[in-house]
């Protein structure tokens, strides 16, 4: 964690982040912003870029989303919640090549758990629909983190099958919200030796009862779990 006091010193900034090994630069968009960040926040991702590293965009409202975009950013993580994203910035999402993991369980949880003046899941929500129907690449992720002051207390573990019901609700098929969880951030985030179930590949497994094709909740029902090979039994 780290804040800038300009785009001068993005550079440094970044170059210490992958002396300490970091293989992303993660990049907390808050708005309304100063009117010197949009520079340091395109520094930022140049600098990344220069490194080869992807640069991930923390965004939860469209003010936010507009800056990422200008800036380049790679990934965008969570989605607005004071507005639907328009049909133009969600294509420009899909022109830019971004994908988006939108933690729709942790959007929920905000809403719930803190309630921020002009706040609404069903932005959150809409905005995953109008991505997922352009073609945006949608991924699971849950933001968990239980952590004292946190805006929600999302838990390890069970968020993420809340994640996959919310992904549905919002318009996923039940396929495409297994893919989010499996096939595609494996493919986005360069795993190319999970995701899928082929020779060769890590042979990372869930056993579940019952058929989330016909019922997402299903993959609440855990059997066992494969890691690496190495069985476990849900105790």
């Amino acid at each position: 964690m780290g804040i800038l006091r300009g785009a001068q010193e993005a550079a440094r900034f970044v170059a210490e982040r992958v002396a300490e090994g970091s293989d992303y630069l993660k990049i907390v968009i808050n708005t309304p912003a100063p009117s010197h960040e949009q520079a340091t926040l395109n520094a930022l991702v140049a600098a990344a870029h220069a490194h080869g590293r992807p640069t991930v965009a923390h965004v939860t409202s469209c003010a936010a989303v507009e800056e990422a975009l200008l800036a380049g950013v790679d990934i965008l993580t969570h989605v607005p919640l004071d507005r639907a994203l328009t049909e133009d910035l969600t294509a420009r999402v899909l022109a830019g090549g971004q994908f988006v993991v939108p933690t729709l369980s942790m959007m929920e949880g905000v809403i719930a758990q803190s309630a921020p003046p002009g706040a609404s899941y069903e932005a959150a929500r809409a905005s995953v629909r109008r991505l997922h129907r352009a073609g945006v690449p949608v991924i699971a992720g849950t933001d968990a983190n239980a952590s004292p002051g946190v805006p929600a207390a999302i838990s390890h573990g069970d968020s993420l099958h809340r994640e996959l019901e919310l992904l549905v609700d919002a318009g996923l098929s039940t396929v495409d919200a297994l893919r989010s969880a499996t096939s595609l951030p494996a493919k986005h985030f360069g795993l190319t030796d999970r995701g899928v179930i082929e020779p060769g590949r890590r042979a990372d497994l869930v056993l579940v009862e019952g058929d989330p094709l016909s019922d997402i909740t299903a993959t609440r029902s855990i059997r066992a779990v494969w890691c690496g090979g190495v069985e476990h039994i849900p105790g």
